[in-house]
């Protein structure tokens, strides 16, 4: 249930990834059918598998650290997301932004264990 990615990419301990926000992602079912809203698990969900995927392999999963949900996503939007892997303090900061009008939709930190 991952977006359609527009492009990724990877530097050290930081990556990012350009996606578009399809309105036939399974997320938008039944969440608000007047005005489909992209549900803060579904970002949630996909911070953590790319995580894994191009930063910290082998960890998994273990708490929210803090959070915050600053703009609703909707249906056709592009959004960047942003990660930042901390290895000494299994952490993984991130932050989607718009992609036109750079605006912060939400950021927050995850714990990862091995």
């Amino acid at each position: 249930m991952l977006p359609v990615e527009l492009e990724r990419g990877c530097l050290g301990d930081k990556a990012w990834v350009g996606m578009q926000i399809n309105a036939d992602l399974p997320w938008f079912s039944g969440h608000f059918p007047q005005q489909p809203i992209l549900p803060g698990v579904a970002q949630l969900d996909w911070v953590i598998q790319y995580a894994q995927q191009m930063l910290a392999p082998g960890w998994q999963f273990a708490s929210v650290e803090n959070i915050k949900f600053q703009q609703p996503v909707q249906p056709g939007q592009h959004l960047m997301l942003h990660l930042e892997w901390r290895a000494e303090r299994g952490q993984v900061i991130f932050s989607y932004q718009r992609v036109g009008d750079g605006q912060q939709v939400s950021s927050g930190k995850l714990g990862l264990r091995q």
